[in-house]
Order: C-alpha cells, then structure tokens, then sequence
C-alpha cells in the first residue's frame, strides 16, 4: 500500500471505502451476493487490478480480525447447553467430514504428482473450510438459526477446533523434526490447554463483573473499548497458546452468552466486525495473483476443479449417510467445497519448516484463493437451479367434506385469536392453511387445522365452504386474499364473507372484490394501545373511551368517502379532522400534504 510520508494515507482508506460501496450494492441488485462484490472490488483495486494497493497480505493480516470478530457474535449465539447439545454434531459429523476429506484430497494431490508428505499437506490444507465465508453466506440466507445451518456450524468449529493438531503434526513432518524433543510437544500442548483453562476462568468470574462496573459508569465508549478488549483479548490469550485467534473469540463469546450484556456487547462490535470482515474479502480478492495463475493455469485450474468436485463429493457422502435429504446435502457440498483462510496458515507454516517451497506455496495459496473466489458464483448457480423445495406433508391432512358454521381461511396469528373466539362459542370451525409446520404445530396445541390452500376452489368445497354460515379469510398474503375473496363470492353466493386486510387500500380492493366487512389487522390494536396512552397520561376512562369512539367513528366516515369518491376526498376530510384535534379551522396549505402510507394501518 502506497503511504504518505506524514499522516494517514487517506487516499487507500478512500478507496477501500469507495469500492466496497460500490461493488457491493451493485452485485446484491444482480443477485450476486455482497461477498463476491467483495471479491471482485478487491481484485480490481490490488495489484493486479489498477494497482491501488501493493501489499495485500498486510490488509489480510488486519482483516482477519473481522473473522475473529464474527465467531465472537456466533459465539454470543451459542449457550453452552445448546453447544452441548451439539457435541454428537461436532465430533461426529465433523469428525467424519474431515477425515474423509483430508484422505481423498490428499490422495487428490498425490496423483497430481507431489511427494506423499507434501500432499498430505496440500490436501489437508484445503479441506479447512473458509469460515468468512460459508457464515457470511448463511445469514445472508437466514440459515444461522436453522438445524441445517447449524450442522454447518458444527462442521466449522471442528475444522477451527482441527488447525492446531495440523499445526503441530506440520512440525513433526519437517525436516529436522526429530531434532525436537518429546518435551517441547508436550509443553506445546499444555501451553494451549492452559490458555483455554485461563480463558474459560477469566469468562466465569471475571467478565461479568467488569461489564457490571463499566455499565454502572454509564460511559458508552468505555463500553465499547471492553467489548473489543473481551474479542480481542481472548483471541490474543488463544494465538500465544499457539491456537486458533478464532477460537479464543468464540469460546469468550459463549461464556458471555448467558450473560445480561451480551446484547450491549453484540451491539458494541457489530460495527466493528461488519467492517472488518468486508476488508477481509476484498484482500482476499487483492491476494489473487494473477500472474501465478496465468504462469500455471492448468495446475491452478485443474486442482480448484479437481479439489472442489472432490470435496463437494466427500461432503454430500457423508451428509447423507447422516441422513440428510438431498437438497441439504447438496447445499453443504456446494456451501462447503472451498478452501479457507486457514489453509493459508498452514502452507506458510508449511513453507517455513521446508516442508513445501515457494513456488508450491504459491500455486496452492492461488488455487484456494480461486476456490474462494468462485464459491459464491456457485451458490447463486445452484440457487436458480435447484427446483423450489415441495413443503413436507408428514403428518398433516386435507380437508375433505368438512362440515362446520365457520370456515377459517389461513391459521396465523390473526386467525388463530378469530377462531378463539368461535369457540368460545361452541361453534363448529372448519380450519385450512398452507404452511405445513403451523398445521403440525395447531394440531399438537388441539385444534384440528387441515393443510388446503384457499385459492383453489376444489379445497374450499372439501373445507365445507358450501355449508358454512359465516368464512373467515385471514390470509396475511394480500393477493391472496383478493384471489379467496373472488373465488368466494363467485361461487358460494349468499354466505358472508369477512376478510382481513393489510392496510386501507387493501381493504378498498377486498370490498370491491365482494367481501362483506373488512378489517384492517393493525387498527383496533393501535386504538387500543391509544386508549391506554390516553388513561396512563391523566385522561379518565370515560373521556378517553369517547376520544377513541370519535376516532372510529370519523375514520369511518373517511374510509366510506374514499371508497366512494377515491383517496382525495378522504385526505381533506384527515385534514379537517387534524385542524379539529388543534382547536381551529382547517387550512389549505400552499402544496399538498404526502398522502399518508399505504402500509400503515390506518
């Protein structure tokens, strides 16, 4: 990176900046993803690019913090009975993809024709998954939470938990090895357990009563500086125990993720993480030497094909021998087939002890940098692929010659607290929806929901919509409930019709279509939440019983002008109604008012 002699070089932080801005909103609208905006910004702006920036391994080295950072927030995520519960996932499916993959990669690299030791180390080093990565992209997919995810998850910390054997066998494997004792290993190891010992105490009886003191000063920026010294002081306990920095962040965050300020914390160093992760893909992208791929394209080539397709075969294996479905198999093979910023630990701890030279360590750094690179291309590939997951059925029914007074059209939590309300009643109620789940999960509570989808008319003549006296659509998809609506009056003339809508255009088309009263779902809560308002200020009950009266009444005769005269005449009379509220005579200002939004509730 190109520097001023006096002061910081403004010119690479703003072009950092600048490129990050631009690449990766611009690939989020083409459906590309942020990380490989990343990438790519990288790429361009490095030294292989238009050569902003010389000396990419420096950013790499200061970035690698926003990995650090990121395992301390997944860390927050993950109580120590949830980690626990984990463990059969941790070192068992971990174990298992691992060891197969390290001896198929290796075995991938031997054919290639390195010497054994060699391609032991080659192999093992790009079975070491990107974590930036693969966590970047499950919550940009919403998977973090999910049990796939979380499978994921486990893998991730058995490989970060697996750099320091790697390491260390790394050193028995070198030239000269036998030189070192069996006393050094072995205070090696006790180094490392001492540090994950001295960690997990400083976690039990030390952090919190150091986040209480500093709450209790009620100085922000205090509270943000040990928030970065609880990631970064953990991560450098870890790194001079000769472990992983990323481990040392994760472990700290789950000792804190029992604690009454792990929101503050997570608060405190999300920027932080978010900003540094960000720098660490577009080194990523900046270390990406072209020259070394053009001088061995093929080798490059042919080992990112060959180690991808092996590993993503590897990784699908041993999915579905623990019984995974196909389509999770697949997305872990396809998340998962890359190298990682560990591999780049290991080929340069290789390439110190002799075990590899440079132009192998070149070559190989290249090949996972690529694999890297094309990962997010194939996620988006295998995205528009893949053909749409079909909802399970296990365990549910259709509706067929339901008889019941009420059909209740959509079972959320809209319709869940209507159908209450029948029953309170002992009305007979006939229920359909169309998310699986919520059908198995309405059972188990003792309703009887059954799986049916309100738009087609076959499922409403076997929901009893023929014989029912009143149908409730509590759909909460609006074009949807417009489609019910349509379908229902066309066919079961006659039988009321009352529908929930999302805001007052919405109720405008629902009573257009045919629906005999409409109610807008957020309406008579944010009345109600008024009235409490209006008494916990001073107001008695009676007065405010009739402010809110008022309201309804005059939103009434609003929502009755606009349906007949359109949304103009309903915005004059909010005005009058607003000049009424101030205790004077409406004015006509000089342009017109924003009309209010449609999403609303109002």
């Amino acid at each position: 990176m190109s520097a001023e002699s006096h002061g910081p070089d403004l010119v690479s932080v703003v072009a950092l900046l600048g490129a990050a801005v631009v690449a990766v909103p611009l690939f989020k609208r083409l459906g590309l993803g942020s990380v490989l905006g990343y990438l790519v910004a990288g790429l361009v702006i490095g030294p292989f690019g238009v050569g902003l920036f010389t000396d990419a391994q420096s950013i790499l080295h200061v970035a690698e913090l926003g990995v650090v950072m990121f395992l301390f927030i997944i860390g927050l995520e993950m109580e120590p009975s949830r980690l626990w519960a984990m463990r059969q996932q941790i070192f068992g499916l971990g174990v298992a993809q691992v060891g197969l993959c390290m001896a198929l990669l290796g075995g991938v690299a031997w054919l290639a024709g390195y010497p054994p030791v060699v391609a032991f180390v080659a192999g093992t080093g790009f079975v070491l998954t990107s974590t930036a990565i693969v966590m970047q992209m499950l919550e940009e997919r919403r998977m973090v939470g999910t049990k796939a995810g979380q499978r994921i998850i486990a893998v991730l910390l058995l490989e970060d938990l697996a750099i320091v054997p790697l390491l260390a066998l790394v050193a028995f494997l070198a030239p000269g090895a036998g030189e070192t004792s069996a006393l050094d290993r072995w205070q090696a190891v006790g180094l490392g357990l001492a540090s994950i010992a001295a960690l997990v105490a400083a976690g039990l009886y030390l952090l919190n009563p150091m986040c209480r003191l500093l709450a209790e000063a009620r100085a922000r920026e205090v509270m943000t500086a040990a928030a970065l010294l609880v990631v970064l002081g953990s991560a450098l306990a870890m790194q001079l125990g000769g472990l992983s920095m990323a481990m040392g962040a994760f472990l700290a965050g789950v000792l804190l993720s029992e604690s009454a300020f792990r929101h503050q914390l997570e608060a405190d160093v999300e920027p932080f993480r978010g900003l540094l992760l960000g720098l660490f893909f577009l080194a990523v992208g900046m270390s990406l030497d072209l020259a070394i791929i053009g001088a061995n394209w093929a080798l490059v080539a042919g080992g990112v094909v060959a180690c991808m397709v092996v590993k993503a075969g590897a990784i699908y294996a041993v999915a579905r021998a623990a019984r995974a479905h196909h389509r999770e198999a697949l997305e872990r093979a396809v998340l998962m087939a890359q190298g990682g910023e560990f591999a780049f630990v290991l080929y340069a701890a290789a390439a110190a002890v002799g075990i590899i030279d440079q132009p192998t360590n070149a070559v190989l750094t290249a090949t996972v940098i690529v694999s890297m690179v094309l990962t997010p291309a194939m996620v988006i590939l295998h995205d528009r692929m893949m053909p749409p997951a079909a909802p399970s059925l296990d365990g549910v029914e259709a509706p067929d010659g339901n008889e019941a007074s009420v059909l209740i059209i959509g079972f959320g939590r809209f319709g869940q607290i209507a159908g209450s309300s029948m029953l309170t009643r002992q009305c007979s109620i006939s229920v359909i929806d169309t998310d699986p789940e919520m059908v198995r999960e309405a059972n188990a509570y003792g309703f009887k929901v059954h799986y049916g989808d309100g738009t087609r008319l076959d499922i409403l003549h076997a929901a009893g919509a023929g014989r029912a006296q009143v149908i409730l659509c509590c759909v909460d998809d609006r074009d949807a409930a417009l489609r019910i609506i349509h379908l229902l009056k066309a066919e079961f003339r006659g039988i009321p019709v009352l529908a929930r809508a999302f805001d007052r255009e919405h109720a405008m088309r629902l009573l257009a279509a045919g629906a005999d009263e409409v109610v807008r779902e957020t309406f008579e809560s944010a009345l109600a939440i008024g009235r409490s308002a209006l008494i916990r200020m001073g107001t008695a009950d009676a007065e405010a019983e009739e402010v809110i009266a008022t309201q309804r009444r005059r939103d009434a005769e609003r929502f009755a002008l606009e349906a007949s005269q359109g949304m103009e005449a309903g915005r004059r009379l909010l005005l009058s109604h607003q000049a009424d509220w101030l205790g004077g005579a409406p004015v006509e200002p000089a342009a017109a008012p924003p009309q209010p939004p449609a999403a609303s509730g109002s």
